[in-house]
Order: structure tokens, then sequence, then C-alpha cells
């Protein structure tokens, strides 16, 4: 049983060992760590490994189902709403808890609401990372939406925090969840007790937020 690996070299303490979504296994590691002593880690882990890599719900291969009709369900926010086709005309999606779009722009629709989600995202995201990062005291360089593919956020060695487009169909708390995450990065970047210390000062109940995505994240990682 042979675990591929890739291997990051930062300033960081220890070792972390991480699974993509595409299934690639990341081994984040300290400068100087020997090749030697990777391999051991991933020796030491490689059953785990192996059951996280073949986890049939967690990589499955979702594809876009949406026709775009009348009385489909489009997941914003943690909810499901109808979509409506209306005969006259409207600019882009409209949202009033019901989502509309026009008949001349249903041919469009998947490239409309991606851009509708986007925004959104623009929208609540980006001042709530301001807000907790006042109150967790950090600093940061830039806030972005991404279409990250494998990951619902990140925290970059240059302190940049990126966020993927298609959290804005988790829950609120399950946002703030993953904005807290990557932020308590920016004082811990293991996800060891201190961090988890960290993130439960803000969150008391953020082992709800990754129950949900653990049970619901497939339904994030489609388009629509």
């Amino acid at each position: 049983m042979q675990i591929e690996y890739t291997i990051q070299y930062s300033n960081r303490k220890t070792i972390s060992i991480i699974i993509e979504r595409d299934r690639r296994v990341v081994v984040r590691a300290p400068l100087n760590t020997s090749e030697e002593m990777i391999e051991k880690e991933i020796n030491k882990r490689k059953f785990l490994l192996f059951q996280k890599i073949n986890h049939p719900q967690k990589y499955e291969n979702l594809k876009p189902r949406k026709e775009f009709v009348s009385g489909e369900s489009i997941l914003y926010l943690g909810k499901h709403f109808k979509l409506e086709v209306v005969p006259y005309e409207i600019e882009g999606i409209h949202f009033d808890n019901k989502f509309y779009i026009s008949k001349k722009n249903q041919v469009k629709a998947s490239q409309l609401l991606k851009k509708w989600y986007i925004k959104q995202a623009e929208e609540k995201i980006i001042p709530k990372v301001k807000t907790y990062a006042k109150n967790l005291g950090v600093k940061y360089n830039t806030i972005k939406i991404l279409n990250l593919k494998y990951r619902w956020g990140s925290c970059t060695p240059k302190d940049n925090i990126n966020f993927n487009w298609r959290l804005i169909k988790a829950p609120i708390y399950v946002i703030d969840y993953i904005i807290v995450h990557e932020l308590a990065h920016l004082i811990e970047p293991n996800h060891n007790p201190e961090f988890w210390n960290i993130v439960s000062i803000q969150l008391p109940h953020y082992y709800r937020a990754k129950e949900w995505l653990k049970e619901n994240g497939h339904l994030l990682e489609t388009e629509f």
C-alpha cells in the first residue's frame, strides 16, 4: 500500500499531512526536514490516510445537474430556494425568497448564478473576515473570493486569506467557522490544541459546523 505525496516546506514547526479534495496527499514540513523523517510520518499514518483517500462520499465526483427550470431548488446560505423562470426581462438573477430568472437568460443561467453567488460571497464574507480579524487581533494582507476547487478557504504564507465562492451556499455558522479557522492560522499554523482553543473562544460550538461540512460538504462541491 503505497501513498504518493508532495512536500511543501515552510517556516512551520511541525509536520502536517493533509488530503486535498482531489485526493492529493500534501505534507507540510519545516525547512530542512529530511525525507526519511517525512516518510516515517507517512508510514505511521498510512492506514488512516488510505481510508481517507478512498472515502466514497467525501470525494464523490459530482457533476452539475441543474436544468434551470421552474420548480428546481437552489442552495443558498444552507437553505433550498425554488427557481422561477419568468417571461418578462430580468437583469441577471433576482432573489426574493425565491430565485428568478428571465426565460431569455435561461440558456446562460449557470453563468449568471455563479456571478450572483460570487457577488453575495464578497458582500457577506469579506465584512465578516474584517470583524473576526479585529476580534482575534490579527492582521492579514488581502481577502479574496476565489475558485478554490479543493478547499473552502486558505491562509497563505504571505498572510493572504482566500475563500471558495461555493461557501456562500453553506449556513452562516459554517461560513463563520471557515473564516475563524483560516484567521486562526495567522496565530497558530498547526491544528494543535492551541489552534482549536483559539477557534473555540470565537466559536464555542464550532464542532457543529465541522459536522455540517462532513455531512453536507459534497452539496457545495457541485457548481449548482
